[in-house]
């Protein structure tokens, strides 16, 4: 009988491989939002005012820019296109430049310790996702109908109520649902990794890349907006 431990451990090697182009591609996109952000907080700060002095309807069009960039981003890598990395490159840029108009009222410190604990909790809800046996899809369905309902709440806490206990009630599912949908993500990687028989191509690793970096940066949102709120009472 033919030892099956061969095929096995080029399985595995050929998913970790995957795992790891993902995470890489997560990486870079996170890497590049700093600096836009960084830069454009460091250089620009009387630019960022003048835009958020514009009023909220300005700011509001501004937000909306990033949506006329991932859905063809997604479009592009569900084609395995090859305009879907410049694509991702793209949207981290610009979500790095929407990024600074919440991080400027923040001190380094509070971005610094929102990080770290978004990454621990992202590589936790990663670990749990990969290894768990209990199937996420239905959790994740519920978790994407709320992120609609944050959409919603925080557009309209912005432009019409200005309400600090909407704010972080919104933080608080916001942990809640981009951790669960990271859980998610992690699962399905290696759900695709299989139903496609380790065939998967560069499109495959920008679309869950993507949808990763989108889940981190919504969770390093809602721990920065809580820490914010804590160490200014």
């Amino acid at each position: 009988m033919e030892n099956p431990q061969p095929i096995i451990d080029e399985r595995q090697s050929g998913l970790s491989a995957f795992f790891a182009k993902i995470y890489g591609l997560v990486g870079v996109g996170i890497l590049i939002s700093a600096l836009v952000s960084f830069i454009t907080i460091k250089f620009f700060p009387q630019n960022l005012v003048s835009i958020m002095q514009g009023g909220n309807v300005m700011v509001f069009i501004i937000f909306l820019i990033p949506l006329l960039i991932v859905f063809p981003a997604q479009r592009a890598a569900a084609k395995n296109s090859p305009t879907a990395l410049p694509l991702f490159i793209l949207y981290s840029a610009v979500l790095g430049f929407i990024l600074s108009f919440s991080l400027i009222f923040y001190t380094g410190t509070d971005i610094t310790m929102a990080f770290l604990i978004s990454a621990g909790m992202f590589f936790g809800m990663s670990v749990y996702g990969r290894f768990t046996k209990r199937n996420l899809s239905g959790m994740a369905k519920a978790m994407i109908a709320g992120v609609w309902g944050l959409i919603i709440l925080g557009f309209l806490n912005m432009l019409f109520f200005h309400s600090t206990p909407l704010m972080l009630l919104g933080s608080v599912l916001g942990i809640v649902i981009f951790s669960g949908l990271i859980a998610y993500h992690n699962q399905m990687i290696e759900n695709i990794y299989n139903k496609n028989n380790g065939q998967v191509n560069d499109g495959w690793a920008i679309s869950m890349a993507l949808s990763l970096y989108i889940s981190f940066v919504n969770l390093f949102l809602s721990v920065l907006r809580i820490i914010g709120v804590v160490n200014r009472r």
